[in-house]
């Protein structure tokens, strides 16, 4: 019942109010599926999508290896301060998010960040971090900060569940510690992979609190369509949009679906051919 008041509800009135426009004669009447026509065709709209298909493609790997890393490292025994480092890493998921875009933001600041003010100092060109052609590879350090620490943790508990008698099984047989970290511990971390990567798909798609608080630093390269969900808030809140606000949401969910269903598809599949016979 909790499941159906929570999310199917708002899932359906989603669903109708996208089959309705809103017209300045006549009020709002019912246009079967040709917002969802007008949604596939929009240039805005299919933009976005590619941009955070993107900022996924590159930012993902990066922060999840990272976080991989991190975790063998916390997981080996050979780290000094391990419960240091790892509260130090984790901490920056604490930090909201709206709080770690804006004090980015500052520090990609091209007159009064720390970076422009070093470069000025030593005399030396500084990247534009809030330039168009840097902006996405800015965003995706935002949120690599913010989630490495967050996924390590998930790999790091998937650690510690792996029997002890494993490890001293494969160091009676001679196995070093990259061997046991190869053949042990990587395969018993792809489920945990696997969530995390499901997890990283539905964040990177709805990308939206970074982008919307750094288009104060950066108006004129973040625009109101600069990711899916950005443009879907900016049609609702900003255009009155309703309805083709609903549409665009429900195709940006749609995205989500269907790149979450390859994802699985294809780890499944390598899995089964991985697997003996």
């Amino acid at each position: 019942m909790l499941f159906v008041l929570l999310f199917l509800t708002p899932l359906g009135y989603a669903a109708y109010l996208s089959l309705f426009q809103h017209k300045l004669i006549g009020g709002t009447v019912f246009v079967g599926l040709d917002n969802y026509v007008k949604a596939v065709t929009d240039p805005q709209f299919l933009r976005g999508v590619l941009r955070v298909a993107t900022f996924f493609v590159v930012q993902v790997p990066v922060m999840l290896l990272l976080a991989l890393l991190f975790a063998l490292a916390l997981d080996s025994g050979l780290m000094r301060l391990a419960r240091v480092v790892r509260l130090g890493i984790f901490l920056p998921y604490a930090v909201p998010a709206a709080i770690a875009a804006l004090m980015w933001g500052y520090l990609y600041g091209p007159d009064y960040g720390p970076f422009a003010q070093l470069g000025r100092m030593l005399d030396i060109a500084v990247p534009r971090f809030l330039s168009e052609d840097w902006m996405l590879g800015s965003l995706a350090n935002i949120v690599t900060w913010e989630f490495v620490g967050y996924n390590m943790i998930i790999l790091y508990a998937a650690l510690r569940t792996i029997p002890p008698d494993l490890y001293e099984a494969a160091a009676v047989d001679g196995a070093g510690a990259w061997r046991i970290a190869w053949s042990i511990k990587l395969p018993a971390l792809r489920p945990a992979l696997m969530l995390t990567l499901l997890f990283s798909v539905i964040g990177s798609f709805q990308l939206f609190n970074e982008p919307n608080l750094l288009q104060r630093f950066a108006p004129s390269v973040i625009d109101s369509a600069y990711t899916a969900n950005l443009y879907a808030y900016s049609l609702a809140f900003t255009g009155q949009q309703v309805n083709y606000a609903a549409t665009v949401s429900f195709l940006l969910g749609l995205v989500i679906v269907i790149v979450s269903y390859v994802v699985l598809f294809t780890a499944n599949r390598r899995r089964r051919r991985d697997s003996p016979a």
